[in-house]
């Protein structure tokens, strides 16, 4: 069945397999060939015709850790008589394929094939004739029990201990081991659900539910979206309102504490309406993960999820909501195009929660909020990144790399930085911000290459002749494609910085009796600059007299050996490594094994696994819980270690 250039792709395939068997320890992944002309990580023949709508049709098997079903595709041609589509799939055991007409459903000649390691396969269906106009194609198919985009909990996983638990993560190119699809941000489309799920549990979709009875839930997202933003999670869940579109769900036993914790959602989204215009999504609820989410939060419309380590007890870091709720407009909205342009989505979405803050707590803390998020940047470039200093560009390469591998605090960071930047050059927020609620109308519901946002600003700030002079001054090439940190770091008010980094020097720099006298102790500092604090003494060099009775007094100093906030605790575990502190190993992988946040847990391995008498200690950990991690945390832990075998 395979034709002439489908037989080229494989034996390409066949000898990049090769490649990769040689080369198993090195960081480039299995790519070497851009997939499609949209999108490298995409086989999606999206420039030929897209999906516009999805009907689901899901059962949840919790008993063999599987969905089944359809999807019903239906597509627009943007080109005469085609003959195949090309969609990405991963793990995915198709059943059927028919094609929907006025006479019935017509099967479908099909193949899977091109499989690449970390990316998925290509499902190709042939068309008996040239096909023109629109097309409906239903897939009856079965998902693999290791599907990357899920996790399937035990009872004894949860907090209740009484019923199962399933979640999705299918940002970036995980959705096509859910559903067989376009899986690039380049093709947004409305899906409609109906999911069968165990009568227990309650099921949740990143839509409006529009009808539900015990085992039954119906749901429709009527606004655009790209297939990694299609999300579920079934478990034991309840909910407690916290605003008027808003509520919050989790597991009964942490309602009430995160009821508490994002009580200021509604302010969050009334500061960013003011921003960036309208929220079109009509609800904003948030959920509650259980710890093994690998991530801060996940932007999926109307309902976020978010990271059980954000329960800090006093909303300390309940700014990330303020990210999520950014992302409404900044990545769900105006979408980029492909994931080597994800400054579009992040950078914009942190410049987004930076104003958000200013606007609840005044410019100094918007400064600060962006002054912490330069030191993680630079934290993340010296550990994370430090032998791959071409993924610390604002445009990235994907021909050769999957997005996973990709992802950093880079594009959030030095995207949000150079927005700044330009806010500041070209005439301060009264100037910008206009303009940027304008290219977020424009480009509504559409996805936006980095010469999409270029060419507008141009367009909109040339209309004032004194701007010319401005606008020459951008070094568009040292911030796109330069390594390293930002090339301008702007005029932030430090006030609230200096503090932190005067009690990082005191502990830096002096013996335990010259702090124990110093003053400085006994200026208090809030959460936000404790972390910062932290954060700037592992930036120090050198640390005097890093010892045992140091680091303990450190901590009863400022509580940090006690505290709930994750945050404080992942750097104050990263001060027991730098110490060899071969006695903490336990609270080092207590900390690690409670939550698999990949922004906490891979610093940890990765410095764990630069410490010789460590890293045996770390492999035999993760080899114990990697099966509690998702496949993409799973994926780059194995990486930091220097292991190649996940299996």
């Amino acid at each position: 069945m395979y034709g002439k250039r489908y037989s080229k792709l494989k034996l390409t395939l066949k000898l990049v397999g090769v490649v990769v068997l040689l080369l198993t320890l090195s960081y480039r992944p299995v790519t070497t060939m851009r997939l499609s002309p949209l999108d490298p990580s995409s086989y999606a023949n999206a420039h030929e015709l897209i999906i516009r709508h999805v009907d689901l049709d899901w059962t949840v098997n919790f008993d063999k850790s599987t969905i089944s079903g359809t999807a019903t595709l239906q597509f627009k041609l943007l080109k005469q008589d085609l003959t195949e589509i090309f969609l990405d799939v991963s793990d995915i055991n198709v059943s059927s394929v028919e094609a929907k007409s006025s006479a019935g459903e017509v099967p479908l000649d099909w193949d899977i094939g091109g499989t690449i390691e970390n990316i998925g396969s290509k499902l190709t269906i042939y068309l008996p004739t040239k096909t023109s106009g629109d097309l409906t194609v239903v897939i009856s198919y079965e998902t693999s029990p290791k599907a990357s985009a899920l996790q399937w909990l035990t009872p004894e996983q949860t907090f209740g201990k009484k019923h199962p638990y399933l979640f999705s993560q299918c940002q970036a190119i995980h959705a096509r081991s859910i559903l067989p699809c376009q899986d690039t941000p380049a093709v947004k489309f409305t899906y409609n659900a109906t999911l069968r799920h165990p009568k227990e549990v309650t099921g949740l979709m990143s839509a409006i539910k529009v009808d539900s009875e015990p085992g039954v839930s119906t749901f429709r997202q009527k606004t655009p979206i790209p297939s990694y933003l299609l999300a579920i999670v079934v478990g034991a869940l309840v909910s407690k309102p916290i605003g008027p579109i808003s509520a919050v769900w989790a597991e009964q036993e942490q309602i009430e504490e995160a009821a508490e914790e994002f009580s200021q959602t509604a302010d969050f989204i009334a500061k960013a309406e003011e921003i960036c215009g309208p929220y079109v999504w009509e609800r904003y609820d948030l959920l509650v993960m259980p710890p093994s989410f690998p991530f801060g939060g996940m932007e999926n419309p109307c309902l976020t999820f978010v990271t059980p380590t954000l329960l800090a007890g006093d909303k300390s870091l309940a700014t990330v909501v303020a990210h999520e709720i950014a992302h409404s407009w900044t990545g769900n909205l105006v979408t980029n195009r492909n994931f080597e342009h994800f400054w579009l989505n992040e950078g914009f979405t942190v410049f987004v929660e930076g104003k958000i803050v200013g606007r609840l707590s005044g410019n100094a803390s918007r400064d600060f909020h962006a002054l912490h998020g330069l030191s993680e940047l630079s934290d993340c470039i010296k550990t994370q990144l430090a032998d791959t200093p071409e993924l610390t560009k604002l445009v990235v390469d994907l021909s050769e790399c999957g997005p996973d591998d990709a992802f950093s605090t880079v594009p959030y960071i030095k995207g949000s930085t150079f927005l700044r930047y330009l806010e500041d050059l070209l005439g301060g927020p009264d100037k910008f911000e206009p303009f940027f609620r304008a290219y977020l109308n424009r480009f509504k519901f559409q996805s936006v290459m980095t010469d999409d946002f270029k060419q507008m600003l141009y367009e909109w700030f040339r209309e004032d002749p004194k701007n010319e002079v401005l606008l020459e001054r951008i070094n568009w090439d040292r911030w796109l494609y330069g390594e390293g940190m930002p090339p301008v770091i702007p005029s932030y008010d430090r006030t609230m910085l200096e503090a932190c980094l005067a009690h990082a020097s005191l502990w830096a720099e002096n013996d335990l009796d010259t702090i124990r006298a110093s003053p400085l102790l006994n200026q208090t500092l809030v959460s936000v600059q404790q972390i910062e604090f932290l954060a700037q003494l592992l930036e120090k060099k050198t640390i005097v007299d890093l010892t045992a009775e140091k680091v303990a007094l450190l901590g009863e100093t400022y509580g940090f050996t006690t505290t709930k906030n994750a945050e404080l605790r992942f750097r104050f575990v990263r001060l027991y490594i730098r110490a060899r502190l071969m006695g903490k190993m336990d609270e080092i992988l207590a900390f690690a094994n409670s939550n698999f946040r990949m922004k906490f847990v891979r610093p940890v391995y990765k410095e764990l696994a630069g410490w010789p008498q460590a890293r045996p200690i770390a492999i035999d950990n993760y080899n114990r819980v990697k099966d509690q991690m998702m496949t993409v945390c799973a994926y780059t832990v194995a990486k930091d270690l220097g292991i190649s075998d996940i299996a």
